[in-house]
């Protein structure tokens, strides 16, 4: 993440209102490439094909436990709520200025297919498919890659112009907290604080209200924090507090994630988790944390390109969630977190790993069982574990935190994030999958887990690539499990029958194609090779016709799931 230069933001604060209230009833001019076409108020899609969009996901009532919840926490999960709702607004309004309108389109249409169109707009908050590259199925608008926080025509050589030209401006327009927006034959960055005001203010009330009445300090010292952030842009005390709660609600609430903004990378958008706190769950993964430095040593990669400055504090929290809002709620959900994402935190204090036990479970149940029934050869089918799914995901945001983070390249400071742009989301999934694998066998050989379950864990590893390919490569989770699977092909660290069209797992082989893999991809994070990214990608992060014929086998079973939480 990236602070904002407050000098140039404050002389720029006085037309920024005026800014706001000028482009909220502009459209923008297309002119070519990437930019939308004019949205139809039609569908092209019939209602068969609609309805199989929507039986992609499968509903669930989520349970979670709240009775060790006291009145006041209840109070303060709904006061949370509200907020979450509000910000959840804010996050449509993100992923495309327009989707407001486009909603009123579909509710004014004569579209026979009316009800399955509202209910996928809800579903991946747009007019998109986000399991089909993002192919619209109302319209004909093509999915613009900067979402709603660039002009919907600004090209990423457009922007480096700019900033080339204008040197003053650059920490602004990079900054994970504005939006980029036209002003005549200008571009201007308007702080998220201005631009989303109202609910920004009405958000922040909230937080201290539910502050005011929490009776948790840590919770209360965050929440005061995040509401002076809504007002401020300025995150990263409110970070440094988050990382501090040890209460019963675990609430992570804000602008987090760059994998919407397709242009850059750079931007940030608005989720929140709502969660109950395991505490022993929680304990029984603390063991974990005494091994991170060691992990880090254990990377295979040269000693100096190995973090060790990053702070050692690293909770791990075991939760159930019981509401959602933005970032988290579209589409395929969220089963854990590793936040924050600002670096500076994690040098000082680390990062903490959330894990989501109701969605885990759920999505075990419902999606992972099934897939790996249907595609791991029949000797291999007793070596599945849900515990390794479990694990896995664990291990995946313990990976997050590990590697290459702050780096220098030419000299200067900078972060792999902001080296990497628009590659790095799908780059870091990747890395985090397969490097938790690897650190889940250097934990076997510590003793801290079964050695004896080492080719357990590799085939429920493995599986569960195929469940993240069913999301697309375009989607950062997808590619990353597609380019593990390809460089996995090319190491043969596993087998296809043809005729069974089912896999089996060589187990050296992909022991020794996961350290491989590891280290090429540190180092690309490590020397912040933007190039060499992106023949990587192009290289490996590619769907295999094997894995697309699966895909459509595997049709019968639900892509996701979609949690209804009990009501508050």
């Amino acid at each position: 993440m990236h602070t904002l230069n407050k000098n140039s933001l404050i002389k720029k604060s006085l037309i920024a209102i005026s800014i706001i209230v000028s482009l909220s009833g502009c459209q923008e001019t297309p002119t070519t490439g990437q930019v939308p076409a004019k949205t139809t108020v039609s569908s092209q899609t019939t209602a068969e094909q609609l309805q199989a969009k929507l039986d992609q996901f499968v509903d669930i009532e989520m349970q979670a436990d709240l009775s060790t919840l006291t009145e006041t926490d209840i109070q303060v999960l709904r006061k949370i709520i509200q907020v979450a709702n509000i910000l959840d607004k804010v996050y449509l309004r993100q992923t495309y200025e327009d989707n407001a309108k486009v909603r009123q389109q579909i509710l004014n249409s004569k579209d026979p297919n009316q009800d399955k169109l509202l209910s996928l707009f809800d579903l991946h908050y747009g007019q998109w498919d986000t399991l089909e590259h993002d192919k619209p199925f109302f319209g004909d608008t093509v999915r613009p890659l900067g979402a709603g926080v660039y002009p919907v025509d600004l090209t990423k050589e457009e922007f480096n112009q700019w900033i080339k030209e204008h040197p003053e401006d650059e920490a602004d327009f990079k900054s994970g907290y504005t939006v980029i927006k036209r002003q005549g034959d200008k571009l201007v960055a308007i702080p998220y604080s201005q631009y989303y005001k109202k609910e920004m203010e009405q958000s922040a009330k909230l937080m201290r209200e539910a502050a005011a009445i929490t009776q948790d300090p840590s919770l209360k010292t965050f929440l005061n924090k995040r509401a002076d952030s809504f007002l401020t842009d300025e995150y990263r005390d409110s970070e440094m507090a988050w990382m501090d709660l040890n209460g019963s609600l675990e609430i992570a609430i804000g602008p987090y994630e760059v994998y919407t903004d397709k242009l850059f990378g750079y931007k940030t958008f608005f989720e929140a988790f709502i969660t109950v706190r395991n505490p022993a769950d929680s304990a029984k993964l603390d063991v974990y944390k005494k091994y991170l430095k060691q992990m880090e040593l254990n990377l295979p990669i040269p000693d100096e390109h190995k973090n060790l400055n990053r702070g050692s504090e690293s909770p791990i929290s075991v939760v159930e969630q019981v509401a959602g809002g933005g970032d988290n709620k579209p589409a395929v959900q969220t089963t854990a977190f590793n936040l924050p994402n600002d670096e500076y935190v994690r040098e000082v204090k680390g990062s903490k790993k959330v894990m989501l036990k109701n969605v885990l479970n759920a999505k075990y149940q419902a999606v992972m069982k099934p897939i790996s029934d249907l595609i791991i050869a029949d000797d291999q089918q007793a070596l599945l574990m849900e515990e390794y799914f479990f694990n896995e995901t664990l291990f995946h945001e313990l990976a997050h935190g590990l590697g290459p983070g702050t780096i220098t390249k030419n000299g200067q400071t900078t972060t792999v994030a902001q080296e990497l742009q628009e590659t790095y989301s799908k780059i870091e999934e990747g890395k985090a999958d397969v490097m938790g694998a690897y650190n889940m066998l250097f934990l076997m050989d510590k003793g801290e887990l079964p050695i004896s379950e080492r080719n357990n864990m590799l085939v429920t590893y493995f599986a569960g690539l195929f469940r993240s390919m069913r999301f697309g490569v375009h989607e950062a989770h997808g590619a990353g499990a597609a380019f593990q699977y390809n460089y996995f092909k090319e190491k043969q660290a596993f087998s296809f029958d043809p005729k069974t069209q089912k896999y089996s797992v060589n187990f050296d082989k992909m022991e020794k194609a996961v350290e491989e893999l590891v280290h090429d991809i540190c180092m690309i994070q490590a020397l912040g090779e933007y190039e060499k990214a992106k023949s990587f990608l192009e290289t490996y992060a590619v769907l295999a016709d094997e894995v697309a014929l699966l895909n459509k086998k595997m049709e019968s079973i639900p892509t996701d799931i979609r949690p209804h939480y009990p009501k508050i």
